[in-house]
């Protein structure tokens, strides 16, 4: 599977709200964007491994469209 145009580049923000923190996942090369959200007090790698995972997911089902 390639990740884009930009193959690798990944882009994640982070964005704190209360106890929960919405981690995004930004594939440079096509601009696909997913969002997960979790507790104030994960990991900053597992949030972003997880949202990774999703964009993982993601990315095969917009290019086929």
């Amino acid at each position: 599977m390639t990740i884009g145009e930009a193959e690798g580049q990944i882009y994640f923000e982070h964005i704190r709200c209360g106890g929960s923190v919405k981690c995004s996942a930004i594939d440079a090369g096509t601009g696909i964007e997913v969002s997960i959200t979790g507790p104030a007090i994960a990991p900053r790698d597992a949030l972003e491994s997880l949202a990774l995972k999703k964009l993982k997911m993601v990315l095969p089902r917009k290019e086929k469209k």
